[in-house]
């Protein structure tokens, strides 16, 4: 599906976004642990997080939905799979892919866990590495230390120790199952972790589900002891990284954005990039109705460190073409193992609006001249969701803005076309 852009010089709206994705993937696999069941409200329902739900469903997981809510009976740390061996396809889906290699670790029989062509490219080797020494089987059918594997466990606790962790999705997926351990867990980790507030967030979700654990400030090491965790009744807030996409585009039209669901206590990574337009001449305040950013006429460029917000990269880089001066981007070689290689997509695409990007050591640099010299173009998304909705943003200012393959919104935001046009072409 190919999606023309319409330009809008002012954006002025309101907007409900969808529930977050990265704690809808966490509230799954959590609620699938505990003790009893679960209740959540407002779930994400996209590509990835339906992979997540179908492979917890052919695991054993009993879910339904009722008034609106997803009920889950815990399975109080006992995964125990129908059947002697079980196929799973998680797609492009990097969360549910790393978060399953350790829940399907829990249990006695066989589980395959496949995808599509890029998953079996993304990196694996550190997890799959920590949770063999952890004693699991761990068979590998195509390429080593990527999918597709066969897992079997169990896995019973102890000491893992990664060196380096390019994501910070192989913590999050040990934590999620540290206390259904018989002997708990012991996390060392060598290297500072990329994306801290991920797992932060995973932290929070766990203490939410009644968990005591011990945890550095540096993130580098975790002890978790044996515990259960305890069903809940728990509503998901607004996903921040969907957000931000209505924020830029206040930004880059001096418009004003409020988004109703997402809270500036919220422990989102993306939460940080109302800070970082605040940076580039924007202003933002908690009001009566939710969170409000307003954009400026003199944007300028910001040199900034983006390896906590790496979903926002594309967001940033797409704004800094409407500011004045150079915007640094550091921090961000972990992009190439996304759903594509983030960095070269908007190397890419950027250079094909005429706009003015290179590649530094770690990072990107965005020579911004205020949207002056930019054009029209096709853009490429290399099936990336990310990708596709950052240059919906610039297609409010550009002429001719034409994305291709615009359905891969479907990964985290399904309705994000429908919602956008709502939203961003009303005029004032």
């Amino acid at each position: 599906m190919i999606k023309e852009i319409k330009t809008n010089p002012q954006v002025n709206g309101t907007v409900y976004v969808p529930g977050s994705k990265s704690v809808t993937h966490r509230l799954l696999f959590i609620s699938a642990l505990a003790l009893g069941t679960s209740t959540i409200r407002d779930v994400l329902y996209s590509e990835d997080t339906i992979y997540t739900m179908e492979a917890l469903k052919k695991l054993g997981v009993e879910m339904w939905e009722e008034d609106g809510e997803l009920n889950i009976k815990g399975t109080n740390g006992r995964v125990n799979p129908p059947q002697e061996k079980t196929e799973i396809y998680v797609g492009n889906s990097g969360t549910t892919a790393r978060f399953l290699c350790s829940f399907a670790a829990l249990s006695k029989k066989e589980v395959l866990i496949t995808g599509d062509e890029r998953i079996k490219e993304r990196p694996m080797e550190e997890l799959l590495k920590a949770l063999m020494e952890g004693a699991v089987d761990v068979k590998f059918l195509e390429k080593e230390w990527h999918l597709p594997v066969i897992i079997k466990g169990p896995m019973v606790g102890g000491l893992f120790l990664f060196p380096k962790a390019p994501s910070s999705q192989f913590i999050s997926s040990l934590l999620i199952v540290g206390p259904c351990l018989k002997y708990g867990m012991e996390l060392v980790i060598k290297e500072p972790p990329y994306s801290k507030p991920y797992i932060r967030l995973t932290l929070e979700m766990m203490r939410r589900y009644g968990i005591n654990y011990g945890a550095t400030e540096d993130l580098r090491l975790f002890r978790i002891p044996p515990q259960p965790y305890r069903a809940k009744d728990i509503t998901v807030e607004g996903d921040a990284s969907s957000a931000a996409y209505f924020w830029a585009a206040a930004a880059v039209t001096a418009g004003r954005m409020t988004v109703v669901n997402v809270y500036p206590n919220s422990k989102q990574a993306d939460i940080g990039f109302l800070n970082i337009l605040e940076k580039m001449g924007c202003r933002w305040e908690r009001d009566a109705v939710g969170l409000t950013l307003r954009g400026s006429r003199d944007l300028v460029g910001v040199n900034v460190d983006m390896n906590d917000m790496p979903d926002q990269v594309p967001t940033l880089a797409v704004v800094a073409l409407f500011a004045k001066g150079k915007t640094v981007i550091r921090n961000i070689s972990h992009l190439r193992g996304k759903e594509t290689d983030r960095i070269q997509a908007l190397i890419n695409e950027i250079s094909k609006i005429g706009g003015k990007i290179k590649e530094i050591e770690n990072g990107i640099l965005i020579e911004g001249t205020g949207g002056e010299g930019l054009h029209g173009a096709e853009i490429e998304t290399y099936n990336d969701h990310r990708i596709a909705m950052s240059f919906a943003v610039a297609g409010l200012r550009i002429e001719g803005i034409k994305i291709k393959g615009a359905e891969c919104v479907k990964k985290s935001f399904p309705d994000f076309w429908e919602v956008w046009e709502k939203t961003c072409y009303a005029k004032a």
